[in-house]
């Protein structure tokens, strides 16, 4: 119950540090702008994907949820 707890702790700490951060990973995909016969202008786009706010989440909820758990068999 002690490492429920503790392990509670940590994701919860873990997750409200990852939304501090809020880092992207950039994501680069090739757009086709002109198709002239055999010429091609093409565009290199940047996508953002919010990785970590969503692993903060994540980790946040987990966190709270062994809390609950450690606090309830504690009682028991």
């Amino acid at each position: 119950m002690r490492t429920a707890f503790w392990a509670g702790l940590l994701l919860l700490a873990i997750g409200l540090l990852a939304f501090m951060y809020q880092g992207v990973v950039w994501v680069t995909t090739r757009e086709n702008v002109v198709r002239a016969g055999p010429v091609e202008i093409n565009r290199d786009k940047q996508t953002p994907i919010p990785i970590w706010p969503i692993a903060g989440g994540v980790a946040v909820v987990a966190g709270i949820g062994l809390l609950v758990s450690a606090n309830r068999s504690q009682r028991v």
